[in-house]
């Protein structure tokens, strides 16, 4: 990879966010959030973000709808979703509708999230 690429992680819980940040902050810049809400609020300050991890089950807005109000402000980011239950019915909609790339479970595999981001990436490069 040419640059160094940035990435805001979205879960309520900050042992998640710290694990995520430890095992990828030598490859990518990292934002993290607690919710929603300060994900959009880091979003609309920080351009240079491109790609969007969130967790799925979270107060006040679960993944899914964070990342619907994220994508219709910021359509060309590339959007995951980590969880920790069973794929629901949303989650598959929203990879069907292109809402977001993949879903990764939890506990997540780095490797899997590493290659799968920069495949993803692979296509701003060209």
């Amino acid at each position: 990879m040419k640059q160094k690429y940035t990435i805001l992680y979205v879960d309520d819980e900050p042992i998640n966010l710290h694990l995520f940040n430890l095992h990828l902050k030598k490859q990518y810049n990292i934002f993290t959030a607690l919710s929603g809400k300060v994900g959009l609020e880091i979003l609309k300050n920080n351009i240079e973000i491109n790609v969007v991890v969130s967790d799925m089950k979270m107060p006040e807005m679960n993944g899914i709808e964070f990342i619907k109000i994220a994508k219709s402000n910021f359509p060309n980011l590339y959007y995951f979703i980590l969880t920790g239950f069973e794929v629901t019915d949303e989650i598959k909609t929203a990879i069907e509708e292109n809402l977001i790339v993949k879903y990764f479970r939890k506990p997540f595999n780095i490797n899997d999230i590493k290659n799968t981001i920069n495949k993803s990436l692979e296509n701003l490069e060209d």
